[in-house]
């Protein structure tokens, strides 16, 4: 029997039992999800940028923002169709075999139009909207000077509407023996914090 090589629709998840369609669970994950990649493309060369984000519930769409001029940008006004991932990793599973050793993880991709925010109100709304999910604590005009315009010139602020997403979960294992954290970097050569790995 021939293949059938028909694209399956963006949001299809391949292995149907790690597919998460409780769309609840999808927009609680990307509310609390700390950064997300966002890849464009320009012409036949795809593009990933890992960026900081917020989930407006309201408007079902992202806000995020870039630089003024830059790569992003110059994509997103070329070809405005964009792909939107923030995932979480959890604990290593081990296994008897190498083949079946399995891992805790959790994510959620969204397919989505970019749009550039000409608009100075929306754009203020999206950033402000920005740093109070990453700021809850601080308050404009209180703890920082509000955004000005001279800022909001400099800056590039997109807005994705939402088309449609998927939602993808690994086992989650309560008691697993042998369960373990991948730890990359300890804190004493954390690239972060040293600035490279060969300091």
């Amino acid at each position: 029997m021939p293949r059938d090589n028909t694209p399956p629709p963006l949001n299809q998840i391949r292995y149907t039992p790690k597919n998460v369609d409780d769309e609840s669970w999808i927009r609680i994950f990307l509310h609390r999800a700390d950064f997300g990649t966002l890849a464009t493309a320009n012409g036949n060369q795809p593009f990933i940028n890992a960026n900081l984000f917020v989930y407006d519930e309201d408007l079902h769409c992202l806000y995020l923002h870039t630089a003024q001029v830059g790569r992003t940008r110059a994509n997103v006004e070329q070809n405005p169709r964009v792909c939107f991932n923030v995932s979480v990793m959890g604990r290593l599973l081990p296994a008897d075999e190498a083949l079946e050793f399995s891992i805790e993880y959790a994510g959620v991709t969204v397919f989505g139009t970019a749009h550039i925010v000409d608009d100075p109100v929306e754009a203020e709304y999206g950033l402000q909207h920005l740093l109070d999910k990453y700021a809850p604590h601080l308050k404009p005009g209180v703890d920082y000077r509000p955004i000005t315009a001279e800022e909001l010139a400099r800056t590039s602020v997109y807005r994705v509407d939402i088309d449609a997403w998927s939602g993808k979960r690994g086992r989650a294992a309560v008691d697993f023996p042998g369960a373990f954290r991948y730890e990359a970097f300890s804190a004493e050569d954390n690239p972060i914090v040293k600035g490279g790995l060969n300091e």
